[in-house]
């Protein structure tokens, strides 16, 4: 499923698990919810259910069949660690991970509690990159939840950026990314915000990814 994808911080998505359900602000104009509708009406199978959450188990061992190294983004249509996916699946998940260890592969997840809470039970390998998304300062505690995990490699998606952050501690985080909103109704970034985040970056030797304007000035793609 998705063995190349548009996504510009990543090469290829794998979807075990379809589906999720709103949080925070970042989530009003979600791609992924859109996506589904659209591929629940083309009769893509794996999307009969629309965007509530499913679990696809003939999909688990997947990037076992990828020769190819490259990087994986895993659950770009749902949230690896939604309230709904049982800990025995993400375990599951988490070994093929290990497995399959000429594969990178990246989670990002807005739950960051529940990462934190299951943290302990799983398989840390060295080929999983680990992220939260922070769309706007209230957000910050998920940064918190995230440097108490094992996660070998830590990021964070400043993306949809909704407002500014200021004096972010980025210790024991290994990378930036940084975006605008795409879509239909996306809300404005403003560039000040972008700049200071990169600058915050610079200061602490932290690499960062512009990825998008958003809006009508959609691509950007500048480290």
């Amino acid at each position: 499923m998705a063995y190349n994808s548009s996504i510009e911080w990543t090469g290829s998505s794998w979807n075990p698990i379809t589906g999720c359900s709103r949080l925070s602000e970042g989530c009003k104009n979600c791609y992924a919810e859109r996506m589904a509708a659209r591929l629940k009406a083309m009769g893509q199978k794996n999307y009969s259910n629309g965007f509530d959450l499913t679990i696809h188990e003939d999909m688990f061992a997947l990037p076992l069949k990828w020769i190819k190294p490259q990087r994986i983004f895993v659950n770009s249509m749902s949230d690896l660690f939604h309230e709904e996916v049982p800990l025995p699946v993400i375990q599951a998940l988490f070994k093929v991970m290990k497995a399959a260890h000429w594969h990178t592969f990246q989670i990002l997840t807005k739950r960051s509690n529940i990462l934190r809470e299951y943290d302990k039970f799983l398989e840390w390998s060295d080929n999983t990159w680990t992220g939260v998304t922070i769309e706007s300062r209230a957000h910050m505690d998920r940064l918190d939840d995230l440097r108490q995990t094992k996660a070998r490699l830590k990021f964070i998606s400043f993306e949809p950026l909704l407002s500014r952050i200021e004096d972010v501690d980025l210790q024991s985080i290994d990378w930036v990314i940084a975006g605008g909103e795409s879509g239909p109704g996306a809300r404005a970034i403003k560039e000040e915000w972008v700049i200071e985040i990169r600058d915050q970056c610079i200061t602490q030797k932290v690499p960062f990814f512009f990825k998008q304007w958003g809006g009508v000035r959609r691509i950007a793609g500048r480290r």
